[in-house]
């Protein structure tokens, strides 16, 4: 059985910390295994709209280097903050939407391979715009609703790549049927 035998911080960020693994192999021999712990967690939200178009927000990501499309969400407060306050919180601050009917889609952990990162995914559904973007200062996000057709076409051509919009986007269609 695989066994961590020694851990080492590497570098303590705002939401992120990195560490450096030491791993016993099942034969005896030791390798190093990089790990990332977010400390946080996070919520993210299929926001379907009263007349079935899905909101989805255009950011720009340094690890790409490029805006991308992504559904609303956000980094809990505190690590004792509820998932979906946190969701309804990144909604109406990324988007300015709100619903009162919401559901749990699924959980999700985004990279198992070296990051324990876990994201609760729900549906709000019947959204509508209740106030303008409360962004923080760094963010810049607009706002763009699309079909449920002119999503799945994004997924499937490439153009949207991010892990929890693909899975949250999947599991609501997935859930339709």
């Amino acid at each position: 059985m695989i066994k961590r035998i020694d851990r080492k911080l590497v570098h303590k960020g705002s939401i992120l910390d990195i560490y450096s693994d030491i791993m016993e192999l099942d034969n005896g021999k030791q390798e190093t295994w990089d790990m990332v712990h977010h400390r946080m967690a996070a919520s993210c939200t299929v926001c379907v709209t009263e007349d079935g178009h899905i909101a989805l927000c255009r950011q720009y990501r340094p690890a790409l280097e490029r805006e991308t499309w992504e559904l609303p969400a956000g980094c809990r407060d505190s690590v004792d903050e509820d998932f979906m306050v946190c969701a309804k919180r990144e909604l109406m601050e990324e988007s300015g939407y709100v619903s009162d009917k919401w559901s749990h889609l699924l959980s999700l952990r985004s990279t198992v391979a070296f990051c324990d990162e876990r994201i609760e995914v729900f549906l709000a559904e019947d959204a509508r715009l209740a106030a303008k973007q409360q962004l923080d200062e760094a963010e810049d996000i607009s706002i763009r609703l699309f079909t449920v057709d002119e999503v799945l076409d994004m997924i499937y051509s490439g153009k949207l790549q991010d892990g929890k919009t693909v899975a949250g986007i999947l599991a609501y269609t997935g859930r339709k049927k």
